[in-house]
């Protein structure tokens, strides 16, 4: 092989691998990053789903959704949220029997003492639930989760 063969293969090979690469990286997309603030309701919910999700997803691996469920909700909405399984047959957090593929938290404002979320749950590309989520402002813990908040009962 002589030297400007190999020169060529040489170039060629490095291009290729260096083109590979390139479009390697390149289809992985930016990176992504997720925000919050412990004091920000907002992020507080979505801390909230986002956990209770993983857990329900790995619910053989203890009591997490409980202590989730202990830490977040009030005692109130507790025994409200129990009652209303039993008689749903549902999980009373996700309004349902399985769990979502994704959510989505979006701010739907603050009346009183209380901010009021938004929460999309999808369950398939076309298939989602929309519920209303209500958490004090000084305590920080949910007191409602429905199809409607607790100002437009």
């Amino acid at each position: 092989m002589s030297s400007k063969t190999r020169t060529v293969l040489t170039a060629g090979v490095l291009a290729v691998a260096l083109g590979v690469g390139a479009t390697a990286q390149a289809s992985a997309g930016a990176p992504r990053s997720v925000s919050g603030k412990p004091s920000d309701n907002i992020t507080r919910i979505a801390d909230f789903y986002g956990a209770y999700i993983d857990a329900v997803i790995d619910e053989g691996r203890g009591n997490l959704g409980q202590a989730l469920r202990n830490h977040y909700l009030t005692p109130a909405f507790e025994k409200e949220l129990a009652a209303w399984e039993d008689r749903e047959h549902a999980d009373g957090v996700l309004r349902a029997q399985n769990v979502p593929l994704a959510w989505k938290v979006t701010d739907n404002g603050t009346a009183h003492n209380y901010t009021e979320a938004v929460v999309i749950l999808t369950w398939s590309r076309d298939t989602t639930t929309k519920l209303v989520v209500d958490m004090t402002r000084d305590s920080q813990r949910i007191f409602h989760i429905g199809e409607k908040g607790v100002g437009r009962k």
